[in-house]
């Protein structure tokens, strides 16, 4: 089973601004409330995320390497990341709004191991009000 989840956000700030916080892969990987650690290579914008996941079959952090594997500034960032639990893709496209702009997100889990994606399908939606939150405290 994959878990997909999209979910779009209004901004009182220019896409130049909300650009600056969704294409740091180490701003993203502080979001997320399952990372524990992280290492960012600000030379290839990959990101090592060290993810604790509260179910059975995973007794210590996962390792997760994320690429992004595509950008087009300021408007589009989609990052791709694997681990022998999951891999996880997210997608952040930036749109002009009258008042600022629209963030729009997509995340997609493919578990590998039993209860990865059940953990996913009743968290990520937190996960995405975590990344909203952290934008917004950015922004002001």
């Amino acid at each position: 089973m994959t878990v997909r989840v999209s979910r779009a956000f209004e901004f009182d700030a220019p896409p130049e601004a909300v650009w600056e916080f969704i294409a740091d892969p180490g701003r993203r990987a502080e979001a997320i409330s399952v990372v524990e650690s992280y290492e960012v290579d600000p030379e290839t914008n990959e990101a090592t995320w060290h993810v604790s996941l509260p179910i059975p079959l995973v007794r210590s952090t996962a390792t997760v390497e994320t690429e992004d594997v595509e950008r087009d500034p300021p408007r589009f960032v989609r990052f791709v990341g694997t681990s022998k639990v999951m891999r996880v893709t997210g997608e952040h496209t930036i749109e002009k709004t009258e008042t600022g702009s629209r963030l729009r997100n997509e995340f997609v889990v493919d578990g590998k191991l039993p209860g990865v994606e059940s953990f996913f399908k009743r968290n990520l939606d937190r996960e995405l009000e975590n990344l909203e939150a952290a934008l917004r405290a950015d922004l002001e």
